[in-house]
């Protein structure tokens, strides 16, 4: 079973910035793709950032040329970085990441989520 544990979230001034980490841990054989989302209180789940099984990164337009996702040579990081960030981009950051599971003569896909972290930005 893979778990995931996210750090890096807290209090923020408007124009900050704050580096979220996302690490894993158990065992697995590959990454799929790695997903940042974000979640306020009476809203729906919001896609942040996305990075694809071959490091293609795409963003919600809400947070385009602000935040950068990437992750480690092993792929059992991944990162969010959040610049200039606004009161709007306060809210609690999951990740959620895909994986390979190889068996002796099988193998199967399964995800995680981590439990979240809170970012809030204000003054």
């Amino acid at each position: 079973q893979v778990q995931l544990v996210e750090s890096g979230g807290g209090l923020v001034q408007p124009g900050g910035s704050l580096r979220l980490s996302c690490a894993a841990s158990g065992t697995f054989s590959s990454t799929l793709a790695m997903e940042w989302y974000r979640q306020t209180p009476g809203k729906e789940r919001e896609l942040v950032a996305t990075l694809s099984t071959s490091d293609t990164p795409s963003y919600a337009d809400s947070v385009k040329g602000r935040f950068a996702i990437s992750t480690d040579q092993s792929r059992h990081t991944v990162f969010l970085q959040m610049n200039d960030l606004e009161p709007e981009d306060t809210a609690v950051y999951s990740c959620h990441v895909g994986y390979i599971i190889k068996g002796s003569i099988s193998w199967r896909t399964t995800d995680a989520w981590g439990p979240g972290t809170q970012v809030t930005v204000s003054s």
